[in-house]
């Protein structure tokens, strides 16, 4: 089990200051996570492989591709927006 002074030297370490009555219940529920981390330890993992998730999703990305419009639609495009500058429509800032 963790002593106060080991929870109060790790709280120190992290700059998070804590009262004595504080390091008395952490000495507690950090020796209690750290039981559970070891019995952790005494599963046997010989032929796990590892993996990144558990669901085993993989990002799927696709080429960029560039599609001509005629002008008509580029103009069209352009007249529909509330404000415009030269041939470029303006929108509000995001920052």
């Amino acid at each position: 089990m963790l002593s106060k002074k080991e929870v109060q030297k790790i709280a120190s370490l992290a700059r998070i200051e804590i009262t004595n009555e504080e390091a008395e219940k952490y000495s507690k529920e950090l020796s209690d996570i750290l039981g559970f981390v070891e019995k952790l330890n005494e599963a046997d993992t010989e032929n796990v492989e590892p993996i990144a998730h558990i669901t085993g999703a993989k990002n799927i990305t696709r080429e960029d591709k560039i599609i001509e419009h005629s002008e008509n639609t580029k103009k069209g495009i352009i007249d529909n927006f509330p404000e415009k500058k030269d041939r470029f429509d303006k929108v509000k800032a995001v920052f």
